[in-house]
């Protein structure tokens, strides 16, 4: 299978326009048209991680975290970002990362979290202003499901865990052909009485141009009659972060006793004590900091995350418990989370999850 369609199918799963404005993800380095022997999933896409790409004969690394990011001019092997791209190169092995496209997704970091602690009723911690789109579209009743069909293949009418969403509302169109139409029906200088149906779906903004193109195609209309408009909602399925809640509530020490045993820590900064039960926690994998006030707003007892810094323990304000497990710590289930994903979605090549340390943090006890 061709790289280019690999990538097609990852992105059916993970979707990379849900990847924050700043992230570099995707493919970072390879040939669309190289056919893919074997894939490597990782945390980081380092050189020992390359190295093991190519003793088990995988000519794609897919990674978490981008290995390119930013301010890269020249290729030189003057420091580990331009060593392990190097050597993927010379190796013919492309390397595409998730990263925050798999932050925001519903299904990917934050709630491997949760699962592993155990939280039910899970919602989006900060869920994502998406640029959404609502396509109103008038069809000869006879064409309807036709146009409609069109539009759902093309990717409009998905909301949430819903797809083939649209209205329609029937009524009565006119129209009149004038010089130089060809019309479908009628004829020039009459005007046109249609029974016609008035179709709108929603759609994400990225996809309009192949729902247009779609909609175009299935009409039978010489000018199809539609309309775009730009909607302010927000999508409750993508963000950044997540919450829920556990069936009981435990104490605050028996909590933190908990998330170091289920992630297997060796220290966990915490900022005072409110001598509170534990029973909604937020989350939100990496560098999280940015979500303490979200999760107090939500009413979260605790919250999870990496990077936090000195003055943001203050945020607490004897309201919430905040926990800097770390930012691999609180990473760490990604790579199985993408080894399942493109364990169904590929069964002709082999998928292998990386052995190779990438975590850069140790501890001395």
């Amino acid at each position: 299978m061709k790289l280019r369609s690999v990538i097609s199918k990852i992105e059916e799963r993970i979707q990379i326009h849900q990847a924050e404005d700043f992230d570099n993800v995707g493919l970072l380095c390879g040939s669309w048209d190289r056919d893919v022997s074997g894939i490597l999933v990782c945390h980081d896409a380092l050189e020992n991680v390359v190295e093991e790409a190519i003793h088990k004969n995988c000519n794609l690394i897919v990674c978490f975290h981008p290995i390119i990011f930013s301010g890269l001019k020249s290729l030189t092997g003057k420091n580990y970002v331009e060593r392990a791209v190097i050597k993927a190169i010379e190796n013919k092995i492309a390397i595409y990362a998730v990263h925050t496209a798999f932050d925001n997704d519903f299904f990917g970091v934050n709630q491997g979290i949760c699962n592993q602690l155990g939280l039910k009723n899970l919602k989006i911690l900060q869920p994502k202003k998406d640029n959404l789109k609502q396509l109103t579209v008038f069809v000869p009743k006879d064409y309807s499901e036709k146009v409609k069909e069109a539009l759902f293949t093309a990717g409009a009418g998905n909301i949430g865990f819903y797809d083939e969403c649209s209205f329609t509302i029937n009524g009565n169109g006119t129209f009149r052909p004038i010089e130089g139409s060809n019309p479908f029906s009628g004829q020039q200088n009459v005007r046109e009485n249609a029974d016609e149906d008035m179709i709108s779906v929603i759609f994400e903004d990225y996809k309009q141009g192949q729902i247009v193109a779609a909609m175009k195609s299935a009409h039978p209309y010489e000018e199809v009659a539609h309309q775009i408009y730009s909607l302010d909602n927000t999508n409750h399925h993508s963000g950044l972060g997540m919450y829920g809640d556990f069936e009981e509530a435990m104490d605050e020490k028996d909590f933190l006793k908990m998330v170091k045993d289920k992630f297997g820590l060796e220290v966990i900064r915490h900022s005072d004590f409110n001598n509170k039960k534990i029973k909604r926690v937020g989350v939100l994998g990496g560098s999280g900091a940015s979500g303490i006030r979200s999760a107090i707003s939500k009413k979260c007892d605790a919250y999870l995350t990496g990077d936090v810094k000195y003055h943001d323990f203050f945020l607490a304000e004897s309201k919430m418990l905040i926990c800097d497990i770390g930012h691999f710590e609180s990473e760490q289930f990604v790579t199985q989370q993408l080894f399942e994903i493109l364990s169904q979605k590929f069964s002709t090549f082999a998928i292998s999850k990386s052995i190779e340390k990438t975590n850069p943090v140790n501890y001395f006890i």
